[in-house]
């Protein structure tokens, strides 16, 4: 299968695959989305063959406006018309109870419950209308590996498996949206997955206290909410997470046993480690936003088989605001493994 980078101007005709049951990648404000006609069981099927994703793990179902969420929900829990107003569209994923078998199963995972975002590509939003109906949209890449944040990704990913990719550059946060639980009317939001709208941002416009649920689902548990699983976005290569003052205990860990190493880091500590390591990949400022932004592409860059590195070394922020998103998905890039002298 050939697979075309769709330009601005090729909206109509990405959308003709996409209503016909075909795979198109698309770009969001977080990390580009593999989309696929939400109301088709057998075009939502191949996104589960295409990235090797396991069936039980819900889709997320990528909308154009909020008229299109109300054909599937009636029942919206009280906080909803807040939310929506001040973050759709935006990087904020809301998961509700649908109408019974409004949705195919293939879809929930077998839940009551479905995933929504409205993205605020502007790009993406017009395809969704050119097609007519909702699209599911999990992460463009192969199930578990770093996301993709930019078409080239998708491309070296999904090349050959899927009809085409619609191109708009870089992600501009980098990091998966957060998830929002509002599927019981009668308890407060919980946050499943955290992102760039943050645990202390949901609390403070509603009021209440916002949960963040720390439960990490094993590979033999369905999750809610897509990114739950113990391991995820992890490269082929060892990660392991170094703790601020461990740097120069990492440096001789890594000259005593001989290894080739890459380091995964802001300015500051990308300069003490790059003449001591095989390679850096550098964040552009020592703060979490270009932390978040730059950590799958990092993966990604250092997990090249050409490198033959032996370990990737990654730096830590503190686990708040943003922060709070970035952690979260380096810690399952490393399977929780933080270094050690004896790792």
């Amino acid at each position: 299968m050939e697979t075309k980078v769709y330009q601005t101007d090729q909206l109509h005709e990405a959308a003709e695959k996409l209503k016909k049951g075909e795979l198109v990648a698309f770009p969001t404000e977080t990390v580009y989305g593999l989309g696929a006609n939400a109301l088709l069981p057998e075009a939502v099927k191949q996104v589960f063959a295409v990235k090797g994703r396991p069936s039980d793990n819900p889709l997320i179902v990528t909308v154009a406006d909020f008229t299109m969420v109300q054909d599937y929900v009636d029942n919206f829990h009280p906080l909803t018309k807040k939310i929506v107003e001040n973050y759709w569209p935006g990087p904020l994923t809301l998961i509700f109870t649908i109408k019974k078998n409004s949705l195919p199963s293939v879809v929930t995972g077998g839940l009551s419950t479905a995933a929504f975002r409205m993205p605020a590509n502007k790009k993406t939003r017009e395809l969704i209308k050119l097609a007519g109906v909702p699209l599911v949209g999990p992460s463009a890449n192969t199930s578990g590996k770093p996301s993709p944040t930019t078409s080239e990704h998708v491309y070296h990913d999904l090349k050959g498996k899927i009809a085409g990719i619609v191109d708009d550059g870089a992600a501009s946060i980098g990091l998966e949206s957060t998830v929002l639980d509002l599927s019981d009317s009668n308890k407060a939001p919980v946050i499943l997955r955290p992102g760039a709208i943050t645990q202390e941002d949901l609390s403070k416009l509603l009021g209440v206290t916002v949960a963040l649920d720390g439960h990490l689902i094993r590979e033999n548990e369905a999750p809610k909410a897509p990114g739950m699983k113990y391991k995820h976005y992890a490269p082929d290569t060892k990660v392991l997470l170094v703790k601020n003052n461990d740097w120069e205990k990492a440096k001789v860990w890594v000259k005593e046993n001989h290894l080739r190493a890459g380091v995964l880091a802001g300015p500051t500590i990308s300069e003490k480690m790059r003449y001591d390591t095989a390679c850096v990949f550098m964040y552009s400022k020592d703060t979490a936003e270009s932390a978040a932004k730059g950590l799958f592409a990092g993966l990604r860059a250092l997990d090249n088989k050409a490198l033959n590195l032996d370990v990737i070394l990654a730096e830590i922020y503190p686990e708040e605001g943003i922060g709070a998103a970035y952690m979260n998905r380096l810690k399952k890039s490393a399977s929780q493994h933080y270094f050690t002298p004896e790792n």
